[in-house]
């Protein structure tokens, strides 16, 4: 089972996927973005933002090979809209990978935190923009997913009593 942590950019992703990845005793994979950027000696492309989407998913699979249980930082609806905020268009891959339901939950992280300044980050002004943008790319996508909001433990609480309920189910 895989879930993605999604959502706009400052909204405890990271965080929640590793604190997730400890409380369930298994493995997440941090999103791969960051580390390809921070090595990058220019301006990221069109075509990078579909390298990090490939490395990305490269990640998760040797990470499932370790686990029943993966948390992902970061998802395809990431990378497709960061393609289309950024220029305009998204990689038919992206596209592709994204119809094909690779992930049994999507925690789409509300943007109820405060943002935080971070070089890698664009679009302090577009939080509400971009958090409807995610609600629309799962919900046309027919992708599950569920908001999760608070701070702290209680965005943590709330994102376990999700995934627990979805744990039960299956």
């Amino acid at each position: 089972m895989r879930i993605a942590i999604t959502g706009p950019e400052s909204t405890g992703k990271s965080w929640l996927a590793e604190e997730l990845s400890k409380h369930y005793n298994t493995v997440w994979v941090p999103e791969y973005a960051r580390e390809y950027l921070t090595k990058l000696n220019r301006a990221y492309t069109f075509d990078d933002i579909l390298k990090i989407s490939e490395n990305q998913y490269a990640q998760e699979q040797n990470a499932a090979k370790k686990s029943d249980l993966v948390f992902c930082d970061t998802d395809f609806c990431v990378t497709s809209i960061w393609c289309k905020v950024k220029f305009g268009k998204c990689h038919d891959w992206i596209t592709d990978m994204m119809q094909r339901k690779t992930y049994s939950l999507h925690l789409l992280c509300n943007i109820d935190l405060p943002w935080q300044y971070d070089p890698l980050r664009e679009h302090p002004e577009m939080r509400d923009e971009l958090f409807q943008m995610y609600v629309n790319e799962l919900s046309l996508n027919n992708l599950p997913y569920k908001i999760i909001s608070g701070v702290g433990i209680q965005r943590l609480n709330n994102a376990i009593h999700t995934i627990d309920d979805l744990i039960n189910r299956c």
